[in-house]
């Protein structure tokens, strides 16, 4: 392959800080989220990951630095970057007074997909992530669990490339938060859907995932995990992460509320 056929990455953060007055949420940030793979982004409350998700998102405004989705600049080209784009933030964004099948015709209408196309689309995600019995029911009906499958299959509306979860399994059960990583990552071996998965939870990952470890600002580590393992001199990804921040490891939800 030449470099002029070198796939650009799904997502490139280079250089990005940003701060809330003269407090430093983001310190010279710089990443890359390869095509069809799945990209933890580890960190634990406070690192700065909701941050870089509103400048993704273009949510704020990148003052600093440069954001690329699939070679597009967020904040000059936002509508080609934004199109191949899904989101799911942390706090939940379904409207609840309306049924689950239209809270994905809103968003389908809002990317220009309407009429057929918008109600088979919308019945097609509903089906794939198991909640076709569901869609004239009103949203607030559902358990936190499956509000989530619902904000993926919305996301997952205009086909994008690139899918990018702020802590999407947070207050979720054992079981929920087993059933929506099993779907995510299906996305990505099934369609070549690239993921970055915002989580503060190490149980979370896998051994052939991608991994960048973001703590207070700063990326401290990233690339394969046998590598970042390796450079820091643990033994395993919950020794590495405990040396490269100085914190206790976390591995699950329970752990979190204790």
């Amino acid at each position: 392959m030449t470099c002029s056929q070198v796939l650009p990455a799904a997502l490139e953060v280079q250089g990005v800080s940003h701060a809330y007055g003269a407090r430093m949420a983001l310190d010279n940030v710089s990443l890359t989220v390869p095509q069809a793979r799945f990209t933890v982004l580890l960190g634990l409350n406070g690192a700065g990951k909701t941050t870089l998700f509103s400048l993704v998102t273009r949510l704020f405004h990148t003052r600093q630095g440069s954001i690329r989705v699939l070679g597009h600049r967020v904040d000059q080209a936002p509508g080609e970057a934004l199109r191949l784009l899904g989101v799911v933030f942390q706090a939940r964004t379904l409207d609840l007074d309306l049924s689950v099948r239209e809270n994905l015709l809103y968003h389908a209408a809002l990317h220009g997909i309407g009429g057929r196309a918008a109600r088979r689309q919308a019945d097609a995600a509903l089906q794939e992530v198991e909640l076709a019995g569901r869609a004239r029911d009103p949203a607030r009906r559902l358990s936190g669990g499956q509000m989530r499958r619902v904000e993926i299959a919305r996301a997952l509306m205009h086909r994008p490339r690139l899918l990018v979860l702020d802590e999407p399994t947070v207050g979720l059960d054992v079981a929920a938060r087993a059933a929506i990583l099993r779907h995510v990552r299906g996305l990505v071996r099934e369609r070549g859907v690239a993921v970055l998965w915002a989580t503060h939870l190490l149980d979370e990952i896998e051994a052939d995932d991608l991994i960048v470890v973001l703590h207070k600002g700063r990326v401290l580590a990233a690339g394969e995990i046998g590598h970042v393992v390796a450079e820091s001199g643990a033994a395993d990804i919950h020794d590495a992460f405990s040396r490269l921040t100085g914190e206790a490891r976390v591995t699950g939800e329970a752990q979190e509320k204790t």
